[in-house]
C-alpha cells in the first residue's frame, strides 16, 4: 500500500510505500492529488520516503507508476527520494532524462533536510 500525506500549506506530497507498489496505489493517488493540482496548479515537491524501497508488485504496477509520473511531472517542481535503498539512490540520474522536476536523493536519516529543500523556493 502507498500511504500519502498532502501537506496543503507547503504544497508538498509525501508518499510512503509500506509494501510492494500496486496499480491501484497510483490510481488512488491520481484521484486524490488530481483535485489538489486542479485547484492549486502545482506541487512544490514530492517526497518518496521509505527506509528500504519495496519495489513494484508486478510489471503492470511499474507501468502505472510511469504513467503517473509522466502525467504529473510538469506539475511538480522538486522530487526528494528519501531512502537508504540503493535502488532509489540512482533515481536523480535516471529521472533527469524523463521529468522536468529537480530530483535529489537524501539518506533516510535526512528527512528533515529533504523537507526543507522541498520547501525552499530556489531550484
Amino acid at each position: 500500500m502507498l500511504i500519502n500525506e498532502l501537506m496543503i500549506d507547503e504544497k508538498i506530497l509525501v508518499i510512503t510505500p509500506d509494501e510492494s507498489l500496486k496499480t491501484t496505489d497510483f490510481e488512488r493517488l491520481s484521484k486524490e492529488v488530481g483535485s489538489h493540482i486542479e485547484a492549486k496548479g502545482t506541487l512544490n515537491g514530492l517526497m518518496i520516503c521509505s527506509e528500504s524501497f519495496p519495489g513494484w508488485e508486478n510489471f503492470k504496477a511499474l507501468i502505472s507508476y510511469i504513467r503517473f509520473v509522466k502525467e504529473n511531472n510538469h506539475l511538480i517542481k522538486k522530487v526528494a527520494a528519501v531512502t537508504n535503498s540503493d535502488f532509489l539512490s540512482v533515481l536523480p540520474r535516471v529521472a533527469s532524462h524523463f521529468v522536468q522536476a529537480e530530483v535529489k536523493h537524501f539518506s533516510y536519516q535526512d528527512k528533515d533536510v529533504a523537507f526543507d529543500w522541498l520547501k525552499s523556493s530556489d531550484n
